[in-house]
């Protein structure tokens, strides 16, 4: 790793370490205040921020870039006022900071609270999303935490637009500028330097694709927040409802492909097969999903006159645990709950599951035994998000079982720690 490049990252996380401090001790009000005047820096901005961002999108087409991650860095003056709203939203939730977790006296008379506190110092290593920009800041600064922010490449000139303008509002609201730090080299060299910065950095959150999420997990020195892709499925059981499967499979899978809560798998129980295809693979087909069949599903595609080739393909095995970020969908029938479930926990990724069923029986036991942060019974998997469930801004989708799962927002991103007072007391 060249020093150079070490050295300026180390640099970059000792300042912004620093400026956690007074963010940590701030009241609600002031840390409010901050997070409303970011958002008002990205309405202000806007203009600067779409001319960043047309750079980027201009030299992701030039690169033969997917539609999918196009669809990811894409920036409009809708989706900017998205992510300002978000940032509202956030500064509108109860403080996150100080909440009395437990209170309780103790043996010898001690008075003890468990109150939540701030991190410290967040890294946010992310690829091709400049949103996340917006959103991990906003979530920063309410809780009391500094970050420090690796976009990718593609986003670059994207990321660095935003990060300026929120760092600007961040200082007129009296913290440090650094409390809102941006990586603004593309060097590949500097994410390594980040993960290696245990004692500064307190916690490293990655969210992109599967190789630079095993990627921090496997290298990084500092704690991970895991982050993990979406292999989402949706089983339509035998007694579904097929007014109510299309359209939650058209939502969940062509409203955003490149997200990771869109659907990329589709089971559909054996029993209702001949009956529910049909209709189904033709509207997919006709939208321009690309079919990874199974025998039987690419058997109807042929009865239907699909083209092989360019409608659908036989499925492989590695189609059932891909995800495709793409106008792409694998399709299996199963014979029946049992074997969607165990599919599903088999090559889902533990994000978002869904199961359409009007039998009250089947949803609960899908409920209860599939495997993921967020299971769905009769809707669109692409409700996951942090917006949706009410959590205001979110910094990902976690998908382990450790300190944070589903969407994660404010309160995950505070720890807690133990006040005690006493009256003189020693331990006898």
């Amino acid at each position: 790793m060249a020093q150079d490049i070490k050295t300026y990252v180390e640099q970059l996380a000792i300042a912004a370490k620093e400026a956690s401090r007074p963010l940590g001790f701030a009241d609600d009000a002031t840390r409010q205040a901050a997070v409303r005047a970011m958002a008002a820096a990205l309405r202000d901005r806007t203009e600067d921020i779409l001319a960043a961002n047309g750079q980027d999108m201009d030299a992701a087409r030039a690169a033969g870039t997917n539609a999918g991650l196009l669809d990811r860095l894409l920036l409009t003056p809708e989706r900017i006022e998205g992510m300002a709203a978000g940032l509202e939203k956030l500064a509108d939730l109860p403080d996150p900071v100080g909440r009395v977790l437990e209170h309780r006296t103790i043996d010898q008379g001690l008075d003890l609270k468990k109150v939540s506190v701030p991190l410290g110092l967040v890294a946010m290593v992310y690829e091709a999303r400049p949103n996340v920009t917006a959103d991990a800041a906003g979530i920063c600064i309410r809780t009391g935490n500094a970050c420090i922010l690796r976009g990718g490449s593609l986003a670059q000139r994207s990321c660095v637009a935003i990060a300026h303008a929120l760092a600007d509002a961040v200082e007129a609201s009296g913290f440090p500028r650094e409390a809102v730090t941006i990586i603004e080299t593309t060097d590949r060299e500097a994410t390594g330097a980040l993960m290696s910065l245990r004692g500064i950095v307190d916690v490293l959150i990655p969210r992109g694709g599967a190789g630079l999420i095993q990627r921090c997990v496997r290298e990084s020195l500092v704690p991970v927040i895991e982050t993990g892709t979406g292999n989402c499925h949706i089983y339509v059981h035998e007694s579904a409802d097929f007014a109510k499967a299309r359209p939650i499979i058209m939502n969940a899978k062509t409203q955003r492909v490149g997200v990771c809560n869109a659907c990329e798998s589709l089971l559909v129980d054996s029993a209702v097969a001949a009956a529910f295809l049909p209709d189904m693979l033709r509207e997919l087909a006709d939208a321009g999903v690309l079919i990874h069949g199974d025998e039987t599903s690419c058997g109807i595609c042929r009865e239907l006159g699909l083209a092989e080739g360019d409608a659908f393909v036989p499925a492989t095995d590695e189609d059932w645990g891909r995800e495709y970020l793409a106008m792409e969908i694998s399709v299996k029938c199963v014979s029946g709950l049992d074997e969607a479930i165990a599919h599903i926990n088999r090559y889902g990724t533990m994000h978002s599951e869904a199961i359409v069923a009007e039998d009250e029986r089947a949803c609960e036991r899908f409920l209860r035994e599939v495997d993921a942060s967020s299971v769905y019974a009769n809707a669109s998997t692409r409700f996951t998000d942090g917006g949706e469930f009410g959590l205001g801004a979110e910094i990902g989708i976690s998908t382990q079982k450790l300190h944070a799962r589903g969407p994660f927002a404010a309160e995950a991103l505070t720890t807690y720690k133990y006040e005690i007072r006493g009256t003189g007391q020693v331990r006898p």
